[in-house]
């Protein structure tokens, strides 16, 4: 289970949330329901580029990713947490499995519960110029639906 928004700066809390998530989502074999339910509540609505995204089309959303994602790094520009509230803008740089190297900012604001878990997002997104993922750089991570990820 994730920590807690509170108990670390929300630059970390959101590198921390989304890395374990996709770390968890690209190394783990763990059913994606379950998965999901360690790191997002069951009413999550997820809405990307004014796309809305539930419970279920997130769950459905981790097995093109699960196939297809190599590698990632997630850089947090900044972040303001108030209360359970966060305002951040980072940037996911990746490697798919076919094609070269992807990069994503993504402007977002969400709820977390007191315990940590994502209940609602509204982000903004745009394709920026490629930059290599680094493996064991501070900040790893993706985000769910930022860049679409098809099943080839």
């Amino acid at each position: 289970m994730v920590n807690p928004l509170h108990t670390k700066p929300p630059e970390q809390f959101i590198a921390d949330f989304f890395t374990t998530f996709t770390d968890a989502v690209i190394h783990g074999s763990e059913d994606a329901s379950d998965l999901m339910s360690r790191y997002y509540t069951r009413d999550v609505v997820q809405v990307a580029d004014g796309v809305p995204l539930d419970w279920e089309r997130l769950v459905a959303h981790l097995r093109p990713v699960r196939k297809n994602l190599r590698e990632f790094r997630f850089e947090v520009h900044e972040a303001f947490a108030d209360g359970d509230r966060i305002a951040t803008r980072f940037t996911i740089h990746a490697r798919m499995r076919k094609g070269g190297p992807i990069s994503t900012r993504v402007h977002m604001f969400a709820e977390f519960t007191p315990d940590g878990l994502l209940r609602r997002a509204e982000q903004l997104t745009r394709a920026v110029a490629p930059d290599e993922p680094k493996s064991g750089a501070v900040g790893e991570g993706v985000v769910g639906p930022c860049e679409p990820v098809t099943e080839e």
